[in-house]
């Protein structure tokens, strides 16, 4: 059985046993939209809950626009023109551009090139979230859990701001987009860590496809409003990266509606759990390494029976990465039991510990074998994942030792479907 899974911008065809059991669960394809541009117009124009932008903003403004940084597949050389072109009776001097990076690395200036298109990087100040300057966050607030908000200052001075993303299932905050542009995207590092700490992390909320009633969630909206948001523009994608829907207006509203559509179309039911689970992490540029792949590792885990095994492919163009603490966390542990205890200890608080916090939860679950061009065989070992060469091989011996009967779920473009078990409760 031959099938392509995700991988990198080229994909990845694997040949799998014929004599075995194998369902492939994917999101029902969405056709892209006619004319992206007409679409994003239309929405802009005729908003979710607040006025057409070009109403909101006063000529004298000086207006903030968010988008995604390079890990994500949100087509900001599409979206961030229409913007711009709604707002051109404004000096390009009054517009500032936010990268939401988050505690990511800022982008290169050729990757700001390839997500923005030259005229924009020409004609436009361009702002990269540095989680660890302090100097250039303010606070605005508590929240209801005692977080302290820090956000970028040059954003909150900013008169109007403009939330821009693209709504996707994620592994712990429910879906990305909405708020999540302003927290993390623009927050200073301690906001982010207690956000992101071990106990919402362990939270049966934090998951998949759950916004409301998610500690995660619901803490970067109440965050997000501190801000002060006039207006977002969010988007959802099919496989080819193309524009199926445009959500824009009010920040709560408009990222409800999205949510909505990409839930109906991404969250696919399972009758019971498998012995093997192949997953991908929904190619280039969410594979891009991989702390990025833990999340087609959760989509696994969801439907993989305990004890049994996730084999999961990335291409990791860039490998681990060195920066942040991610791979810190893992080289200063021995197994991945003492990693969690690690994260779990009282008033522990380090970069990228919940990407580590999930990981070792996955590998109590289940042995992970892990497909990569770009990684070498100690650095998979490393983060206590087992090296795979040949997806189709690995298949074959897992069949040996698990039996003929051995149920097998493919999931081509990994987290991009909330795969879930019919038995077992699930939160709409």
């Amino acid at each position: 059985m031959e099938i392509k899974l995700a991988y990198g911008k080229t994909g990845l065809e694997v040949t799998l046993p014929d004599d075995v059991i194998v369902d492939i669960i994917e999101p029902r394809y969405v056709e892209a939209v006619k004319d992206p541009v007409e679409a994003l117009c239309d929405a802009i124009r005729n908003p979710v809950g607040t006025k057409p932008l070009k109403e909101l903003i006063l000529p004298t403004d000086t207006v903030g626009i968010v988008f995604s940084d390079i890990t994500r597949p949100t087509p900001n050389d599409v979206i961030l023109p229409v913007i711009l072109e709604e707002l051109s009776f404004l000096p390009a001097g009054n517009i500032m551009l936010f990268n939401a990076t988050g505690t990511h690395r800022s982008s290169t200036d050729a990757e700001l090139q390839g997500m923005l298109g030259d005229d924009i990087v020409k004609n436009y100040r361009i702002i990269q979230n540095d989680a660890d300057d302090k100097g250039s966050h303010e606070f605005i607030g508590t929240t209801k859990s005692g977080n302290k908000i820090r956000i970028h200052k040059k954003f909150l001075n900013c008169d109007k701001k403009i939330l821009t993303g693209f709504i996707e299932p994620h592994f712990f905050a429910g879906f990305s987009g909405g708020p999540k542009a302003c927290m993390p995207g623009l927050a200073q590092s301690e906001t982010i860590f207690r956000n992101h700490n071990a106990i919402n992390m362990d939270s049966a909320n934090a998951t998949w496809g759950k916004t409301y009633g998610n500690p995660v969630w619901d803490e970067a909206l109440e965050a997000a409003k501190m801000a002060e948001p006039t207006f977002i523009v969010n988007v959802s994608l099919n496989r080819d990266k193309k524009i199926t829907g445009v959500f824009a207006g009010e920040l709560e509203k408009a990222h409800a509606g999205g949510t909505a559509f990409v839930k109906e179309n991404a969250m696919v039911p399972a009758e019971e759990p498998y012995d093997i689970v192949i997953t991908s992490n929904s190619g280039y540029p969410l594979d891009l390494n991989l702390y990025q792949s833990v999340k087609g590792m959760s989509a696994a885990a969801q439907i993989v029976k305990k004890g049994r095994s996730i084999i999961a492919a990335a291409e990791c163009r860039d490998p681990m990465p060195e920066q942040g603490g991610f791979s810190q966390l893992l080289s200063n542990a021995d197994s991945s039991e003492e990693l969690l205890a690690k994260v779990r200890s009282k008033g522990f608080f380090m970069q990228d510990m919940w990407q580590a916090q999930i990981l070792a939860l996955i590998l109590q679950k289940a042995d992970v074998y892990f497909y990569s061009g770009n990684l070498s065989d100690q650095q998979i070992i490393d983060a206590f994942l087992r090296p795979c060469h040949d997806i189709g091989e690995t298949v074959r011996m897992l069949v040996r030792k698990h039996g003929a009967a051995t149920r097998i779920c493919v999931l081509p473009e990994g987290p991009q479907t909330i795969a879930y078990l019919k038995t077992k409760k699930t939160s709409k």
